[in-house]
């Protein structure tokens, strides 16, 4: 029996997949970052746009509205893609992924909220915008000339 295709692809999506086995894999800053290379490479080529983000150790959420192409090749191109630059001879990915249609702007911003503070339920940071791999990231700035800390 095939297992049956996602009905539409046609909206945004909360998109969660894991690393196979649960690998830590993201626990490496530079295949975290590797991984946030990849997600903007498809970006920029204009595959959908990149809402929100997060690179936990063992798995991403994704809020995105793939463009012109279906959920599953967005998807596809993302992992593929990290995979192949990865070239790692041990399985990269869980086999699926989990997806959920937003339905209107309060789902929008709770998925988005849960996103952003995954990384500080997981006590790998304090606040969002202190976790790199996040698309809550500020990067810290350095105070103008003459004033002290």
């Amino acid at each position: 029996m095939a297992i049956p295709t996602r009905a539409t692809s046609h909206g945004t999506f909360f998109i969660s997949t894991q690393t196979y086995n649960r690998r830590r894999l993201f626990q490496k800053t530079a295949n975290a970052e590797l991984f946030l290379q990849t997600l903007q490479h498809y970006r920029s080529e204009g595959h959908y746009k990149l809402h929100a983000f997060v690179v936990m150790p063992e798995h991403i959420h994704l809020l995105l509205t793939p463009q012109e192409i279906t959920l599953e090749r967005a998807v596809q191109l993302i992992k593929g893609g990290f995979s192949r630059q990865l070239e790692s001879k041990l399985p990269i990915w869980q086999r699926d992924f989990t997806d959920r249609r937003m339905r209107d702007r309060d789902d929008y911003l709770k998925h988005l909220n849960y996103i952003h503070q995954n990384p500080v339920r997981a006590h790998l940071c304090q606040r969002p915008e202190d976790y790199p791999h996040s698309s809550a990231y500020r990067r810290p700035t350095s105070a103008p000339e003459g004033d002290e800390l």
